[in-house]
């Protein structure tokens, strides 16, 4: 695990930096877009990873309910994978779920054995209602989505 990585909270400066994670991923499939207007309005719920003052690693958490929330548009720069930035990032998120009080935190993945690591399991995704008709329905991949669905519950 690289020693130079900083995990903070995320600010208006970053959305940029966001964004193109988040796009270059996007493009080959492996994550939804958002447009920066979304970044924008949800900067308060990202966290990203620094490496030499660049921007390398972002994801962010999605609040449903008082017990649900959602792993998002967790993403590491492909110079940077399987070098823990990734991980960092995601227990950064799983402590502020806990911080805020949340008993579950989910997440749509194609990597599955990345959060089975962090104690997360795979479940169906008719678990989520919250997501499935609040924010999935709305998707181009609804009628064909190929994620995995996991789950995690969190001791308080």
């Amino acid at each position: 695990m690289n020693n130079d990585y900083i995990v903070r909270s995320a600010t208006v400066f970053d959305a940029g930096a966001i964004y193109a994670l988040i796009e270059s991923h996007a493009e080959k499939g492996n994550l939804l877009p958002r447009p920066m207007n979304e970044i924008f309005r949800s900067i308060r719920d990202f966290f990203i990873v620094e490496y030499e003052n660049k921007v390398i690693a972002c994801g962010s958490l999605e609040i449903f309910t008082e017990i649900l929330g959602e792993v998002r548009s967790l993403v590491v720069h492909e110079e940077h994978i399987g070098k823990g930035a990734g991980r960092l990032l995601l227990a950064e998120i799983i402590r502020e779920a806990k911080r805020i009080g949340l008993l579950q935190l989910m997440a749509l993945t194609y990597v599955p054995e990345f959060f089975h690591r962090f104690g997360f399991i795979t479940v169906p995704k008719e678990t989520f209602p919250e997501k499935v008709w609040g924010i999935c329905i709305k998707c181009y991949k609804f009628n064909f989505c190929d994620e995995i669905a996991v789950l995690l519950k969190l001791n308080k």
